[in-house]
C-alpha cells in the first residue's frame, strides 16, 4: 500500500496561512487599485482634456462671441469696400440702372441718419453710433445665443461702417457725411451698413417676440 501511494502520488494542498501566488498583468493592476482605494472607473473613463460642466457654458459663450465678431467683420468689410468702389467709380457720374427705374445705384453724401433723416444732427448720430458699439461690446460678455450673436454682429458691423464715414470723411471729424448709393424707386437712398442695421434690428425684434434672451434663456409667457 505504501508503494502504491508513492507511485500514484497525493495532491498538494496549499497551507491556509501561506502567501497567495503573485499575479501579473492587467488583472493584477485592477486588483491592486481596488484594494488601495485608487481612482474610480468614472474618473478613469474621462477623456483627457475634457472640461468640467462649468467650463462648457464659457466655451459656448466664446464661440458665440466669435460668431458676433465674424458677422460684424464681414458686414463692415462689405460696406467699406462697396463705398470705396462707389466713391471711385460712381460719384459725380450718372446713376446706374440696375433694374430699370426700380433700383439704381446713385452716389450721394448723407450727413443725417440712416436713409437720409436728420441731417442737422450729425454729431448726435455719431455719438449714438459710438454708444451702440459700446453697448454691444458689453452685452457680448453675457452672450450664449447664436441668433442673438448674428443680430448683434449685423448691428455692430453696420454701426462701425457708418461711424467710419462720420470720422474720416468730409467735412470733418465726427461730422463726416455717409456715402449712400442704393436707390430704390420711391424710397430713400441707403448703403449696406444701413441694411445690416435694419436686418439686425428686425432679427432682435423677432427674437424678443419669441422670448429668447441673449444669454440663451427662453421666456414662455
Amino acid at each position: 500500500m505504501a508503494e502504491a501511494e508513492r507511485i500514484i502520488g497525493t495532491p498538494d494542498i496549499p497551507e491556509a496561512s501561506g502567501p497567495e501566488p503573485e499575479r501579473s498583468g492587467p488583472d493584477a493592476d485592477d486588483t491592486a487599485a481596488g484594494a488601495s482605494g485608487g481612482p474610480s472607473g468614472d474618473a478613469e473613463a474621462r477623456e483627457p482634456g475634457e472640461g468640467s460642466g462649468e467650463d462648457r457654458p464659457a466655451a459656448r459663450g466664446r464661440r458665440r462671441i466669435a460668431v458676433l465678431f465674424a458677422v460684424a467683420v464681414v458686414a463692415y468689410a462689405l460696406d467699406l469696400i462697396s463705398k470705396m468702389i462707389v466713391v471711385a467709380k460712381l460719384e459725380h457720374h450718372e446713376p446706374i440702372d440696375v433694374f430699370g427705374e426700380w433700383l439704381r445705384f446713385n452716389a450721394i453724401r448723407n450727413a443725417g441718419a440712416a436713409f437720409g433723416f436728420g441731417e442737422a444732427f450729425t454729431i448726435i448720430f455719431t455719438c449714438i453710433a459710438a454708444g451702440v458699439i459700446v453697448v454691444i461690446a458689453r452685452l457680448a460678455r453675457k452672450l450664449y445665443s447664436l441668433p442673438w450673436a448674428i443680430a448683434l454682429g449685423l448691428l455692430l458691423g453696420g454701426a462701425l461702417g457708418n461711424l467710419t464715414d462720420r470720422i474720416f470723411r468730409s467735412p470733418g471729424v465726427f461730422e463726416g457725411a455717409v456715402v449712400d448709393f442704393i436707390a430704390p424707386k420711391g424710397f430713400a437712398v441707403f448703403n449696406l451698413a444701413d441694411s445690416a442695421i435694419v436686418c439686425g434690428g428686425i432679427l432682435i425684434v423677432l427674437l424678443s417676440f419669441r422670448g429668447l434672451d441673449p444669454d440663451g434663456t427662453v421666456h414662455k409667457d
